[in-house]
């Protein structure tokens, strides 16, 4: 009986007509089969601290208003400074906004408030980063001051009474803002520079996807799942080239639209389910494109050229339409079509009893799903130098992605977004240190020998790129250094501790060729973009999807796919359909067996693979042993820049004379700045082993077993 007043209860609150471009796949209300299985959901999710306790909320809500008093009265002070009339003073206002989880209702305990300060015309960004940020320094609930007014979209960080917050700027062409402003209307964005419409884009993106999903309560439900399984399994990351939470909140937006009346325990699934078989790089969207008076650039590939490189385009709803996953790359998307399919059959089996929600959320173990890993650290000699330097070379890790993927011999560059400090030997060496780690899948070497691999340009190309920009940013100090190692799966414990790389259940590298990544070709060109993480403008192999062509026939073609996928669920039984293969280049099958070698030149420390604890630097002429050491007798020791004897010249760069505008980055053919600032610069080379190399050894192993070795 319970059950039927829920049912009935839904199919009340639902709206009248559809969401979305197309009408849903299905009606059907939740049986109580979908509440009990919800209800299992919220509960594996409880011990990860993604609901916030009513005394948290509150707080919340307590700070945003002081804030929202604080910012009135500055701009009201600031009114009176310019001397404006006594009648304008008295009525300019001001209002925050919130945006990103916090508006959405998904955020978790301890997280910060992304927030916009909206202000009349007298105010100009210069008194936001100046005289408020002043004002802000003089409180005694502020801690943790500091501006970025060199971003992509500036912001003022700070803690306000033991929340974080991140509180961009915004002035209207209006000479007072209401309190009952509206922000959706396009007409705010009138006469704006292109900094004061990104700040606005966060709200009006939010808001809108808000207006645009049948049922609150199991959008925010089903978002916050997904968003601690994409946390969980190392896919949360815009930076890195995964998805931010503005995308994984659009996807979640869109199967809400296709499932109306479904609880969070299906829409889970028919996420997964959905997402693993979209034909990317077909566009995501919650609603048609629109045009407007104003004019402003939108994403749109019959027009804008760089739209049609874009991998795994999600446009938010909002004007000016963008695509909030620029940063993605072939392989990250790889990474992330694989971990849908793994998500689809953890959740099917959780639907038909067979395993629970905790399997969703296990961690991935990255560091036993790979056999080959490049090592990338960054140091500086202060704390201070350090939190600059591993921004930067953090924002730039994607770049390293892209120019790895290109090289032909590699069809997976997979970087786990989480860094890790680096251990004692390290610190004593380079003073503050991080480290990241990036899996590689090789290409299968079918009929060489060997097969060697040169890793030497994209790894160096990297390194000038974040220098550069480190040079332009006027934050390159002595000390800071980037170096990238390349390591096999059993030499991680020189860099990690034991619980770090513990082993679990290993995970297979799927055959990606099979997915439906879609992956059409190779990136073309390095991404550059602001080491905020501001939009690249960088050339990419364009796609051969038809949905680029004619955008007018998105709303059929996206129908037709989410109805395929949904009626291959149906007709496959318990087995999970093959999804179609996309034109172009596939990644092909990896080689469980596959080995290598790798050769190091250095022509100034400190060199590539270095173990921690050794005061000598180690050039490894040829295999490592299986113990992880070299072989005895090719180990030459170097010290201070001394190799066999000789002296070895370490490259210099000197920073430039102006420092460069935001507007006027350096890009890839800029020269080095040079000083006295040491760069590192190596050769990496790997050699594979071939077929017939495997052959042989197969064959020796197979003698020495009948002669009873």
């Amino acid at each position: 009986m319970a059950g039927e007043e829920r049912r009935t209860s839904r199919q009340q609150n639902q709206p009248q007509g559809h969401y979305g471009l197309t009408s849903p796949i299905s009606l059907a209300p939740p049986s109580d089969k979908d509440h009990i299985h919800t209800q299992k959901l919220i509960e594996a999710m409880k011990p990860f601290g993604v609901f916030e306790d009513q005394e948290e909320l509150y707080h919340r809500t307590t700070v945003l208003g002081k804030l929202n008093n604080f910012v009135r009265e500055w701009i009201s002070e600031l009114a009176e400074s310019k001397n404006l009339p006594p009648s304008i003073t008295e009525q300019v206002g001001g209002k925050i906004f919130t945006f990103g989880s916090y508006r959405l209702g998904v955020h978790t305990k301890g997280s910060d408030i992304d927030a916009l300060c909206v202000a009349p015309s007298h105010v100009e960004r210069s008194d936001f980063f100046q005289s408020f940020f002043e004002k802000l320094k003089n409180q005694e609930e502020v801690k943790n001051l500091r501006a970025i007014e060199d971003a992509y979209v500036p912001v003022i960080k700070f803690e306000f009474d033991g929340i974080e917050i991140d509180l961009v700027f915004a002035k209207l062409s209006l000479p007072t803002v209401s309190d009952d402003l509206d922000l959706r209307d396009d007409s705010c964005l009138k006469s704006l520079d292109i900094r004061c419409i990104r700040s606005l884009n966060g709200s009006r993106v939010t808001d809108e996807i808000l207006r645009l999903v049948p049922n609150l309560e199991n959008f925010r439900l089903t978002l916050r799942a997904v968003k601690l399984w994409a946390k969980r399994r190392g896919v949360y990351s815009n930076i890195m080239g995964f998805l931010g939470g503005v995308s994984w909140a659009m996807l979640v937006a869109r199967i809400c639209q296709l499932y109306p009346n479904a609880l969070a325990s299906t829409l889970v699934n028919k996420f997964f389910l959905i997402f693993s078989k979209w034909d990317w790089p077909k566009p995501v969207l919650l609603k048609r494109l629109e045009e407007s008076f104003l004019n402003l650039p939108v994403w749109d590939p019959r027009v804008n050229p760089s739209d049609r490189y874009h991998v795994m385009p999600i446009i938010t709803p909002a004007y000016p339409q963008q695509n909030s996953t620029y940063n993605v790359s072939l392989s990250t998307r790889a990474v992330m079509v694989e971990e849908f399919q793994r998500g689809l059959e953890v959740t099917d089996e959780i639907l038909k009893g067979k395993s629970d929600w905790s399997k969703l959320f296990e961690p991935l173990n990255f560091f036993q799903k790979y056999k080959h890993y490049i090592v990338l650290t960054a140091s500086a000699f202060t704390e201070e130098h350090h939190l600059n330097w591993i921004g930067l070379v953090e924002s730039k890790i994607r770049v390293l992605v892209g120019n790895l993927e290109r090289n032909e011999f590699i069809t997976i560059a997979h970087v786990q977004p989480q860094s890790f400090p680096g251990n004692e030997v390290l610190y004593k060496q380079s003073g503050f240190v991080s480290m990241w780690f990036l899996g590689l899948v090789f290409k299968k070497a079918e009929s060489a020998v060997k097969t060697n691999i040169d890793l030497t340009h994209g790894i160096q190309s990297f390194t000038d790129t974040v220098y550069r920009q480190a040079s332009a940013l006027n934050i390159l100090k002595e000390g800071m250094k980037i170096e990238a190692t390349y390591v096999k799966r059993k030499q991680l414990h020189y860099f990690l501790p034991a619980g770090t790389l513990q082993k679990r259940k290993k995970q297979r590298v799927s055959d990606i060729s099979q997915n439906n990544s879609g992956l059409q070709c190779k990136r073309s060109s390095l991404g550059e973009s602001c080491s905020d993480g501001c939009k690249d403008r960088d050339s990419r192999t364009p796609s051969n999807s038809s949905s680029f062509n004619k955008i007018s026939k998105l709303d059929i073609s996206t129908a037709e796919t989410e109805r395929n996928v949904e009626c291959q669920s149906c007709s496959g039984a318990n087995s999970v359909a093959e999804p179609s293969t996309s034109k172009g280049l596939c990644i092909p099958v990896t080689d469980p067996k596959m080995e290598a070698t790798v050769a190091l030149r250095t022509p100034g420390p400190p060199s590539g693979c270095t173990i921690p604890g050794y005061n000598t630097l180690n050039v490894w002429d040829s295999d490592f042993t299986e113990s992880g050491y070299p072989q005895d007798g090719r180990k030459r020791a170097t010290k201070n820049g001394v190799l066999d004897g000789k002296s070895m010249q370490i490259p210099v760069i000197t920073s430039r004379s102006q420092r460069l505008s935001s507007k006027e980055l350096p890009d890839s053919s800029s020269p080095v700045p040079t000083n006295s600032i040491r760069i590192i610069k190596r050769s990496i080379k790997l050699t594979l082993n071939g077929v017939l190399r495997r052959m042989f050894r197969v064959l020796r192993r197979a003698f020495r077993k009948n002669l009873g070795y």
